[in-house]
């Protein structure tokens, strides 16, 4: 089998969107793990791969990887966003209101600023 290429990566990619858009999470997640392992820096594909994650309802495993898109990116609001539903879906909702809430600051789309609850106690 001929060493995987930067092209090959690519196609990976892009196939995992497709597999994580059929509703197939753990397809997804076995093509973005070379990706991954190829470029660990690539912050895209770990988006993809924690939103998978919690896709295969492996909500450990969404939590570190948004956690990690977090630290290379705090003011992504999509990430704090996944992350507040993971941690909600974990049933840890003081953090999730907080990441909610963070995601509702950067970017007030109407999803992120109704998950947020501002104005409740939380």
């Amino acid at each position: 089998m001929p060493e995987p290429t930067p092209e090959t990566h690519v196609i990976d990619y892009r196939a995992a969107e497709q597999l994580l858009a059929a509703r197939d999470p753990r397809g997804a997640v076995k093509l973005l793990d070379s990706v991954i392992t190829a470029h660990p820096e690539n912050t895209a594909a770990r988006l993809l791969r924690a939103r998978a994650f919690f896709g295969a309802a492996q909500l450990r495993a969404a939590e570190l990887e948004f956690q990690l898109v977090l630290e290379r990116e705090p003011d992504n609001a999509f990430a704090h966003f996944a992350l507040g539903r993971t941690l909600q879906r974990a049933n840890r909702p003081a953090e999730a209101t907080r990441h909610f809430r963070l995601a509702a600051a950067l970017d007030p789309r109407p999803d992120f600023v109704k998950a947020a609850r501002f104005g409740e106690n939380g």
